[in-house]
């Protein structure tokens, strides 16, 4: 007789509205303009969907002049540019579509918006994620990068006067707030974002997370080791309960032996990664054990971002 496993399923999980905006545009660009379409950077950090658009055309490069026939079209990634890209691609004559996610673009507005008041911005954030980058590429005076609370009293800014900040949209909820807590205590006068950067996908996919995480021996985020969204929802399962909680970048590979002392198991995919990797999971698991499987109501996202016009068919 097989092993018995209850599954815990996390929902909200999966794509976000702007990684399939992202994939999206790609899909739009090889329709209207035919194959290769290059793309600047993985389009989102998932190895499953990056081969799916190479299957369809679509070539990666990491600068733009990588790109052999420079009459073909470029995108550039969900998690934003500096401004020094469409600067060189204008320069190159290359026809470019921006794909970087709206709530992106909201921290790059806010940030040269804080620049305009010559005030010095705080960018609380990962150090080399593309997000990061981008965001760092916004201005021409320099942005401080903070990844951890003890990085704030290495500022060399002066306490008293007015400091503005802004957050990586897929950070850990968490994490941030003590790290913002921390810039309160420590300048006399700091100006907030208008609104939490943090985008929605990543808030709801950890709050899912953090409801089922003490319920379960093991957790399963479906993700890649790149992506910020995904390992953030492996801390919050660790932090809220999960007794084991690890990354799966393959589910074809995932050892099931794994589970041979848990018997409650969760279950997510984050903002970057397919639903249809969740089925493949969720398959492979019921060929080897009688699974049930549950999962709570939750409210389905309704947020839709618009591609460009010009890439509709």
């Amino acid at each position: 007789m097989s092993k018995k496993l209850n599954i815990y399923l996390a929902g909200p999980r999966g794509f976000c509205a702007g990684v399939d905006r992202a994939i999206e545009m790609v899909k739009g660009a090889l329709k209207k303009y035919g194959e290769p379409v290059y793309v600047r950077h993985e389009i989102v950090h998932n190895k499953f969907v990056v081969e799916n658009l190479k299957s369809e055309g679509a070539i990666f490069i990491e600068e733009l002049d990588e790109i052999k026939d420079k009459s073909r079209p470029v995108i550039f990634s969900a998690h934003g540019v500096p401004k020094s890209v469409p600067e060189t691609a204008l320069a190159l004559n290359l026809i470019y579509f921006d794909a970087t996610c709206p709530l992106v673009s909201k921290i790059h507005k806010e940030v040269e918006h804080f620049d305009k008041k010559n005030l010095p911005v705080i960018l609380i954030g990962h150090r080399n994620h593309p997000e990061v980058i981008g965001t760092m590429g916004q201005t021409k005076n320099p942005i401080y990068l903070v990844e951890k609370v003890e990085d704030v009293k290495k500022l060399h800014l002066n306490i008293n006067e007015e400091i503005a900040y802004v957050t990586q949209t897929t950070l850990s909820v968490d994490d941030t707030k003590d790290i913002i807590q921390e810039i309160k205590n420590h300048f006399k006068n700091v100006i907030e974002p208008k609104k939490n950067d943090i985008c929605y996908a990543t808030t709801n996919r950890q709050e899912a997370v953090k409801k089922i995480a003490s319920n379960c021996d093991y957790f399963l985020v479906i993700g890649a080791s790149n992506s910020s969204n995904s390992l953030r929802l492996v801390e919050v399962a660790k932090n809220y309960g999960s007794k084991k909680a690890i990354l799966v970048e393959d589910v074809s590979s995932l050892n099931l032996n794994i589970f041979e002392n848990s018997q409650n198991i969760g279950i997510t995919a984050s903002a970057s990664s397919p639903e249809v990797l969740v089925e493949e999971l969720i398959n492979k698991l019921k060929n080897n054990f009688e699974l049930k499987i549950n999962e709570a109501h939750y409210q389905k996202e309704d947020v839709y971002f618009k591609i460009p016009q010009k890439l509709k068919n």
